[in-house]
């Protein structure tokens, strides 16, 4: 864990990548398409059941559930490689989703693809559970070609370049997730 100080100084030192307006438009193609998506396949009687990736999922997952005009189901899974690190380990599974998901459509909520570790090791864990469908959003996909993980993701809001980047649900250190605006490191 770092100072606060030092948070401050990596906040102070950073480069904007998206500012508020241009998230909250991002985000709000991404609800246009996941309701296309889902009213393509709406063949079930159960609502979707969108799944927040905590903790970085949160705060995506706030803004994208009050722009679906659809009935959903919320829960939530925590998962993590990070833990207040800017580089990543094994995956350490803190919380399963409290509802069954079997036979259920899935939207699985993150903030970040970045090598896709977590993002594939979370949607086979659905299909482990017989979901009957899964899609994957994520606010941000690095645009590198180190993808380690057979996976993209069905929505994307916004790409950013190969840089640490925080804000808006993604962490420095344990810090800044609740920044609205998205920034990338210089340190």
């Amino acid at each position: 864990m770092i100072t606060l100080k030092k948070a401050q100084s990596v906040l102070d030192n950073a480069s904007l990548i998206y500012d508020a307006t241009s998230i909250s438009n991002a985000i709000d193609k991404m609800a246009s398409d996941i309701e296309a998506e889902v009213l393509k396949t709406n063949d079930d009687p159960l609502p979707v059941i969108v799944i927040s990736v905590m903790n970085g999922g949160l705060i995506l997952a706030g803004h994208l559930l009050t722009r679906l005009n659809i009935p959903v189901h919320v829960d939530f899974i925590h998962a993590t490689r990070y833990r207040n690190q800017t580089s990543g380990g094994d995956l350490e599974w803190k919380v399963e989703p409290h509802q069954s998901i079997n036979n259920r459509r899935v939207l699985i909520v993150d903030d970040i693809l970045d090598e896709g570790f977590t993002l594939d090791e979370i949607v086979n864990y659905c299909r482990s559970q017989g979901v009957r469908k899964v899609w994957t959003a994520v606010l941000v996909k690095k645009n590198h070609p180190r993808l380690k993980a057979d996976i993209n993701s069905d929505f994307v809001g916004l790409m950013v370049e190969d840089r640490y980047v925080f804000g808006f649900g993604m962490d420095y250190k344990g810090y800044h997730r609740n920044l609205n605006a998205i920034y990338a490191a210089n340190d």
